[in-house]
């Protein structure tokens, strides 16, 4: 079999993004999202689309910023610069990826090049952590009106959930980006969140994969829906 060059492999992750865009109709009939991982709202119109209140978090200041900016005409969107683990008031290094932000991570990346060789880290900050539970505690946050909860946070997300405690229990989604190979260091795995997610009393309702790289690693949004 002839060898796939990167950019073949690049192309091919494009038309596997492209042909899922569309899956996040668990959505439809909520009345609030929380999106862990904003970056600068890139989700914006689509949560707008399904007339949701949204709580976005952000930890990076510079993308913060740009997060308020792109929210300016959301009243319904409100964004919160924290960086959420299991652990309150705990400080850690940052890494800032050269993707305006998109794959910064608490964690050093590992296999994260064998599907986008392209992206490095450029700068690490510190920052202090929250746990999800107390950043709701904090700000004031009404939990009934947020009925799923969506991670994007490069291999921290099983900290994310674990901090959450009793606020699990309200949602009715949780989805989540992973991949099924060591893509950080140490990061969240396919394999331990289904099974993390198991124990909480969540199943899985949809899995889509986005990205693949020449080793045979895949990235997935994994949605799980709360058992009755």
């Amino acid at each position: 079999m002839m060898k796939m060059s990167a950019i073949g492999w690049k192309i091919m992750n494009r038309v596997i993004s492209k042909l899922n865009i569309e899956h996040d109709g668990f959505l439809q009939g909520l009345s609030g999202v929380v999106h862990v991982g904003a970056n600068s709202g890139q989700e914006r119109m689509r949560y707008d689309k399904y007339g949701l209140n949204v709580i976005w978090v952000e930890p990076i200041p510079e993308v913060f910023e740009k997060l308020k900016s792109n929210l300016s005409s959301f009243p319904n969107q409100h964004a919160f610069q924290w960086l959420v683990t299991d652990r309150d008031d705990e400080v850690y290094q940052f890494h800032v990826a050269s993707n305006n932000g998109a794959s910064s991570s608490i964690l050093e990346m590992k296999h994260h090049r064998d599907v986008w060789p392209e992206i490095d880290y450029t700068d690490t900050i510190m920052l202090r952590s929250i746990t999800l539970a107390s950043l709701f505690e904090r700000e004031q946050i009404e939990p009934a009106k947020y009925q799923a909860l969506i991670m994007d946070t490069q291999g921290s997300e099983l900290l994310i959930l674990k901090g959450g405690g009793s606020l699990l229990n309200n949602f009715q989604y949780i989805k989540a980006e992973v991949p099924d190979f060591e893509s950080y260091v140490g990061c969240c795995q396919l394999a331990d969140i289904n099974a993390f997610m198991k124990q909480q009393g969540y199943a899985e309702f949809s899995r889509h994969k986005f990205a693949s790289g020449p080793g045979g690693g895949s990235y997935f949004d994994i949605v799980y829906r709360k058992k009755l």
